[in-house]
């Protein structure tokens, strides 16, 4: 009997792997399993060493040491954003959760006005414990008027720079990502914006007095691996930075990262709870310095609940994990370092394009910054739609019965909005959807789910009948349905030689789809269309309700 210890496998070579592969895809071509992604890197099928050393140019080592210098030693801050309708509300949230592991007052958005009583308790808060304040309301800045300690530290994240005077650990030079985050832009488009709005700020003050006024934020994506690789070549890129500026030995750089809410949606909103844990835990293993994970239900009304659940997805993170033992968890890794160096080619060639155009401000005077941004957007919203990009929940697996909510507390550009919106049309104009399946249940459910599947998403439930095995019987309920909106569901075959005659019995109002994609010319004879995978839902599911409304006329 074989011992496992005594076991050896065979090393195989990345040509034996690739004839395996090539075999296995059985007359599909090798380069199908190549993607582009939405920063037009190609990810392959397969990294190795040999392949990672030759992308780099033999500089790994390099890469991996650059990134290990400009990050700064120890875990990352928890900044567990606290709200509230009250500032006494607000206090006892901070207060709260610093007893259960924050380590930031984080403030954001609120639903009380900064006054002067509010500031001054504020004040108190700010003198006690490090602190992140995002600018929702330029108000809240007039906090520093009542902070006699001039030692407090933390960090002021916006888009302006406002000058607060004589508060030398307050950092307040933030290269701040989140609207072009937000305004549909990549991680290439993200870290060259971060370089060149640093290079602005960089320009009025020495490099050493700037390193110390400076740090980054982003929000972290859904697209873990790509997310990771971020924050990692924001590292690679702020050390060539330095260098331009004449500085050999740069001081690690601030990176502050929050969850992105550009994948949350308002249906079935536990979702958000693994999207923000997924954006979190890529964000550690990123290297961020500090972490602020939004509840799942921000986008409605945060709640006690959803707020430790978001602060408890950190600390989860922190305790229980072990990456924070590791220094660089992700350093090594042939498909982290490769999309590592892709994103710092990328984004430096970007940064020089951006200062030859005149610097930051320039570029986005001259209108070429939105267009980019804009493009990016519609890219990402027409994947949604057609599904290449799922969001579960809201445009697969949809819960048809699920109630959209009405309430809005935080308000940012989202792919999941023209789902909401679409549900939003269809409760204010409902439509009666059935779907009437032909053929063997067993052949024909998975076509027929999917079809099910489209409607759900905009709130809608497609009744299905028992499966017809007689076209007379077909034809004879097609012509006596209430249904206002109908789909055929049968294998290919049977809708081939079915369709011609349920066209013919169709009563005038009833409109009738296909499931499926073919290319026979039935429309002519009455057919509105087809229902099938790789399909612009919105386009689909908007068509149709405007096709009723011109029956109905």
């Amino acid at each position: 009997m074989t011992k496992m210890k005594e076991v050896e496998f065979t090393n195989p070579s990345y040509d034996e792997w690739k004839e395996t592969s090539i075999k296995a895809l059985k007359g599909k071509p090798f380069e199908s399993l190549f993607t582009k992604t939405i920063e037009g890197i190609t990810q392959e099928p397969l990294y190795t060493a040999e392949s990672l050393l030759a992308k780099v140019d033999g500089k790994l080592e390099e890469q991996v040491s650059t990134i290990r210098a400009m990050q700064t030693e120890g875990v990352f801050g928890l900044a567990q954003e606290a709200f509230g309708d009250t500032i006494e509300e607000f206090i006892a949230q901070v207060e709260d959760s610093f007893e259960r592991g924050n380590q930031y007052v984080t403030v954001g958005k609120v639903n009380f006005e900064w006054n002067e009583f509010a500031l001054k308790q504020l004040a108190k808060l700010l003198e006690k414990h490090p602190f992140c304040i995002n600018v929702v309301d330029p108000a809240v800045l007039n906090v520093f008027n009542y902070i006699e300690n001039k030692e407090v530290t933390g960090f002021i994240k916006s888009r302006e720079i406002f000058n607060i005077s004589d508060f030398p650990n307050v950092r307040k030079l933030n290269a701040y990502i989140s609207d072009a985050h937000y305004e549909g832009a990549n991680a290439v488009q993200e870290l060259a914006i971060a370089l060149a709005k640093a290079s602005e700020l960089a320009g009025n003050i020495s490099f050493e007095e700037f390193e110390k006024q400076f740090f980054v934020s982003f929000s972290v994506d859904t697209k873990f691996f790509m997310e990771i690789a971020k924050l990692r070549a924001f590292r690679v890129l702020w050390k060539a930075f330095a260098l331009g500026h004449g500085v050999k030995k740069p001081q690690p750089v601030k990176i502050l990262a929050e969850t992105s809410l550009r994948s949350f949606s308002k249906l079935d909103v536990y979702v958000n709870l693994l999207r923000a844990g997924n954006e979190a835990f890529s964000a550690v293993l990123g290297g961020a310095d500090v972490v602020t994970v939004h509840p799942h239900d921000v986008l409605t009304k945060p709640t006690k609940q959803s707020i430790r659940i978001a602060r408890n997805v950190s600390l989860v993170i922190k305790e229980e994990s072990h990456v924070t033992k590791v220094l660089d968890p992700a350093g090594g890794s042939y498909y982290i370092e490769s999309l590592t160096h892709d994103l710092v080619k990328e984004a430096w060639a970007k940064f020089v394009e951006i200062e030859e155009a005149g610097g930051y401000s320039a570029y986005v005077a001259s209108g070429n910054l939105q267009k980019e941004l804009e493009e990016m957007m519609a890219k990402r919203i027409l994947d949604v739609e057609r599904r290449k990009t799922v969001l579960v929940g809201t445009n697969d697996f949809a819960n048809a019965q699920e109630e959209l909510p009405t309430e809005s507390f935080y308000e940012v550009n989202r792919i999941a909005k023209p789902f909401e919106d679409l549900r939003h049309e269809f409760k204010k104009s409902p439509i009666n959807v059935a779907i009437l399946t032909y053929g063997s249940f067993k052949k024909i459910k998975p076509r027929t789910d999917f079809v099910k599947g489209v409607f759900a998403t905009a709130g809608i439930t497609a009744e299905e009948t028992e499966p017809f095995t007689d076209v007379e019987k077909a034809q004879e309920w097609l012509a006596n349905t209430s249904a206002d909106y109908v789909v055929f569901s049968a294998i290919d075959e049977d809708t081939k030689e079915v369709i011609p005659a349920l066209l013919a019995a169709k009563p005038g109002h009833v409109i009738l789809d296909a499931a499926g994609k073919f290319d026979e010319d039935w429309e002519s004879q009455g057919l509105n269309g087809f229902v099938y995978a790789g399909q612009n839902i919105i386009e689909k599911l908007q068509g149709i309700q405007d096709t009723l409304k011109e029956v109905q006329r």
